[in-house]
Formats: C-alpha cells, structure tokens, sequence
C-alpha cells in the first residue's frame, strides 16, 4: 500500500515492544517540526496499520496518546486532525532562531545580520510618503491580463524545457529597443541580461566581481544600502563616496577602486543629477584604472521638464560601464523583471553566474512583459504616469516653499519618484519622524542612508502613494510639528 506521508516513518523489528513509541515519537515529533501542519486529517487507524505493517491496536494506542497529549484532536465522524499548536512550534523557531545568530558555521557577515525590513504593505497612514514605491493603481491590468493568457497559450503548445539564463530573447529585443528610444543606451538584444529585478543584477556583480578582502568597491554616500550589503557579503571593502550637488565626488574616490556604484540620473535619495563634468572625470576614471561602473538607472522614465542627460553608458567608449535598470518602478513591484546591459568582457561570467543562481527567470512574465513592450503599452503608461507625478510634484514643491519657511528646503531635481529636502540643522529628525507617524504621516529620514560621511539633516518624500489633495494638508501638518 502507498506510504501515507511524505517522509519516512521507521519502526522497529517485530517482536520489539517498541513499535507503538516508536510511531508514536515520530508522529509527534512531525507534528512539532511542522511536517505534519496544523488541520492535517490523519490517515485513518486502519489505512495506516496496513501502509505500515503493523497491528491496527499499535496506531490506535499512538493515536490515543497524541490525543491525551493535545497533538491531535478528533473530529466526530470526520477524523483525527493535527491540532494548531502556535506556542510550541513559535518556541521551538525562536529558539533555534536565536541559537543561528551565533552559529560559527554561518559565513561571519551573515552571523550578526540584521532583520529583514517588513514588506511595504499598505500602512494605513494618511500622508503616505514612502520611498520606491510606484502608484500602480492606473496599471492597465486589463491589457496585462490579455496578454499574460496570450502568453500561456504560447507557452501551453512549446516544448515544457528550461530556457537559456540571459532571458527570454523576445523580451531581451524589447528592452534593446526600448532603453535605446528612451535613454540613447546602445546595445543589441545579445547585450542584455535579464534579471530577477536589479537586486539580483548587483547580486550578480558581486559574485563574479568580488575577491574577498581585496576588492575595493565605492558607493555614494548617502546611497542605496541594499547595494552596499550585497557587495559587503561578497567580501569586498566597501567605501563611501561624498555627493554634493553634481553628484558623486570624483576626486574622492580611492585610488585602488575596482567598482564604482552611482545612480547618475536621480542620485538615491538626495535626487540631484550628475553634471556632464563629473560624468566625463568619472568614466576617465575609470579608463585609466580598469575599474567598472554600475549604473543604476532607476526611475530616469519620469523626467518633467529638460531633456534628460545622456546615460553613463551611452558616454562609455572603452566597456567599463555595466548599465542596470528595472521595470519595478515603471510599472508595479511585484513585477520582479529587471536588466542588465553588460559589457562583452564581464558577460559570460555574468550569464554563467545568472544560471548558477536561477537557471533563468519567470518565462511567462518574461513573455508578457516582451508583448506589453513591443505593442507600445509601456511608453503609453509612462507617459500617462509622468503627468500624474509631475503634478503630485509640483504641488509638493509648492507646500514646501509655502510650509517651510526655509526650514525645509528641496534639492535641485527634476526626476524620479521621490524629492529629498533640507531640515534646519536646530531640528532633530528622528524626533520628527516620530511625532509624524503618530500623525498618520509616514517619511523618511536622510541618515538612513549614509554610510561613512555625514549627510545634511534631511527628509525624503516619495510621489508614489500619497494622493495629489493630501500633499499639501499632509506637509502643512507635519511643519507644525517642527519645533
């Protein structure tokens, strides 16, 4: 008869007189190691008995005993069931969750780090200025949906076969085409790699980039911490690099640095541009020192006035730069698609890296997003959604300048999802934040993001969900709290 669970049960010889707490331990301890989940229905006395070749009198005294115990309860005329038992089992996690923190068998970064940040689920806060987080409300679902079945039934008449790890070549054209109208990037589809978002582009880097304890990498400071943690865990030394009002400071950067990460488009989270001068000082740079530059090209779709800069990669004439961009923002987070235009050099080690860690990407969100792209959805949208922030923007430009009363003041920027100001020095930040949240006002604070240099005291307000009428209530109530 088939074995009723998907883990062995291993009983003791007939004969024995062990046989009932023998099933009886195993269950139990199934039960608490979570294998066996609470509202499981047992395999009746009788179906078991016969699985395992024992006596139906052994299953009914193990059962019995888990019952006295609270294990499993019974159910009239349905059953035995695995009980819910919430405390032992969040015990016993949080005691062998407090022993790994420890456990010199983790790599040393990984033993004191720290706890994931919580999803950025909905937070119920009034004035909702929260970071990185594009309004996805205006998505055109519908359209999505139609191409997303279009893409199953495609998929439902192939080979069932893993594809190749760089991403689906009608989606790797799609992008080529679509970074080349919308940021002058040059490329061919053969340059492109898809990823699993940018995280797992820099991730990538830092695989086939990083040799521990010798490479040098340098990141703007302020600038974005999940970069610096990923190249941190490779081993790398990790430095951080002042950023004034053109940008990334390019006469500081060490002289033994072998990667540059900067955010040229809409610096993270301060939001100046880099100037065309230090773009050109940094790819010289990097010429002279075979360094390589990651440029993160973020949220550069939502400019509102001047014709952007061109990219850093596009400036490249010597393949030091290794352009990255994602669809998360444009689009909505749970897309999990982004790219990398890689130079030829760094390629196949990247593409080998990218298999080694996932083989290759969701193939049905792969397809979709290659039709929502060449059928023009993509450019339509964020054209719709650029007006949306543009006007989200200037009226939160404008109740700054009203509220602020020079106490808070905006960077220079003209991009991006997010704008980043200026608090008087007299304010202390942190207590600020507090008392917002407790006003249902939810921002950020720039400290949160430097790493080695001091930054402004500072805040940063995201576009993406907070609602157009609420921004000037929302930044008049939170300078009342100034004090």
């Amino acid at each position: 008869m088939e074995h009723p669970f998907e883990f062995p049960l291993e009983l003791p010889d007939r004969g024995s007189r062990q046989r009932m707490a023998a099933l009886h331990g195993q269950l139990r301890a199934a039960i608490l190691d979570g294998r066996l989940k609470p509202g499981l229905r047992l395999p009746a006395t009788r179906e078991l008995a016969e699985a395992l070749e024992v006596s139906r009198n052994t299953v009914v005294a193990a059962y019995d005993l888990l019952l006295g115990e609270g294990y499993i309860e019974a159910r009239r005329g349905a059953g035995n069931f695995v009980a819910d038992l919430v405390m032992r089992r969040s015990d016993r996690r949080d005691a062998r969750a407090n022993a790994s923190t420890i456990d010199d068998r983790l790599a040393p970064y990984w033993r004191n780090f720290a706890s994931l940040p919580a999803p950025m689920h909905a937070s119920g806060f009034a004035y909702d200025f929260r970071l990185g987080i594009p309004d996805s409300r205006s998505f055109p679902y519908d359209i999505w949906r139609r191409l997303s079945a279009r893409a199953l039934r495609n998929l439902s008449k192939a080979a069932p076969l893993y594809d190749v790890a760089a991403g689906r070549l009608p989606l790797r054209q799609a992008i080529a085409q679509h970074i080349s109208f919308a940021r002058a990037v040059s490329c061919e589809a053969e340059d492109v790699v898809v990823t699993s978002g940018a995280q797992q582009a820099f991730d990538l880097l830092a695989r086939v980039l990083v040799t521990p304890g010798r490479t040098v990498v340098a990141v703007e400071d302020p600038g974005y911490p999940p970069l610096r943690a990923v190249f941190l865990a490779a081993g790398a030394r990790v430095l951080g690099v002042p950023v004034d009002e053109e940008g990334l400071i390019v006469e500081q950067l060490p002289h033994d640095t072998n990667v540059i990460y900067v955010t040229p488009s809409h610096q993270f989270p301060l939001g100046v541009v880099m100037s065309p001068r230090r773009r050109v000082e940094l790819l010289e740079f990097a010429r002279t020192r075979s360094a390589l530059v990651i440029e993160d090209d973020y949220d550069s779709e939502f400019r509102y006035s001047s014709r952007p800069l061109d990219a850093l990669q596009t400036l490249d004439r010597d393949d030091t730069v290794c352009y990255v961009g994602t669809f998360s923002k444009c689009l909505f987070p749970t897309l999990r698609l982004g790219y990398a235009v890689v130079p030829p050099w760094l390629r196949t080690a990247f593409v080998n890296a990218k298999h080694q860690a996932d083989w290759h990407g969701d193939i049905l969100a792969q397809d979709t997003l290659a039709a929502f792209i060449a059928e023009g959805h993509l450019v339509r949208h964020v054209r719709h959604m650029r007006k949306v922030y543009a006007e989200r923007r200037n009226v939160l430009l404008d109740a700054l300048q009203r509220y602020g009363k020079g106490r808070l003041q905006a960077y220079a920027s003209d991009a991006g999802l997010h704008l980043a100001a200026t608090l008087d020095a007299s304010v202390d930040s942190s207590g600020l934040l507090a008392r917002a949240a407790t006003n249902a006002i939810n921002l950020e604070s720039l400290d949160g993001y430097t790493k080695d240099n001091p930054v402004a005291n500072g805040l940063a307000f995201g576009l993406g969900m907070i609602d157009v009428a609420r921004i000037d209530e929302g930044i008049a109530k939170l300078m009342r709290l100034v004090s």
